[in-house]
């Protein structure tokens, strides 16, 4: 998931860059018809994003690859098991959160640091302010065994 948000910003990069660089600052000549703007061209084409190197960018990053359909399934189960309301039906929000997680777990060694994190990251409804200790720490563990085990 995370792959798609940074192909996004470098695609939106590219084309302001593009953009920019298509402005022209010569002086409009005085004529009192309307000046036509030419057509922005079409031909020239954003870079190819090769796949594998926007993985390896996100890996470097600390962020891991999306999980696998079942890998997904049992983190949600496992998320749902400490409290339904952690994933509150947003499949998507939490494994985005787990991914989170995961690359500020790969530089944060502290256990402590790390749950404080899934307390303020992982929020629901009536828990605004986290889930508590005892529920981040089996978080924690959730992220680590079902997104980063290497971490």
């Amino acid at each position: 998931m995370r792959t798609h948000h940074i192909a996004a910003a470098i695609l939106a990069t590219t084309a302001a860059i593009a953009l920019t660089a298509c402005s022209s600052s010569a002086p409009k000549p005085a004529t009192d018809k309307p000046i036509s703007t030419p057509a922005p061209a079409t031909s020239a084409a954003a870079p190819s994003l090769d796949p594998s190197a926007l993985a390896s960018a996100a890996a470097a990053a600390g962020i891991p690859p999306s999980p696998a359909p079942e890998q997904r399934a049992t983190y949600l189960a496992s998320l749902n098991k400490i409290d339904p309301e952690i994933v509150n039906g947003k499949d998507d929000k939490a494994v985005s959160r787990g991914l989170s997680q995961c690359q500020m777990m790969k530089t944060e060694k502290d256990p402590a640091k790390r749950i404080e994190s899934a307390n303020r990251r992982f929020i629901g409804p009536t828990h605004p302010d986290g889930f508590g200790t005892a529920k981040s720490t089996l978080i924690v563990v959730a992220v680590q065994a079902n997104l980063c085990p290497t971490y």
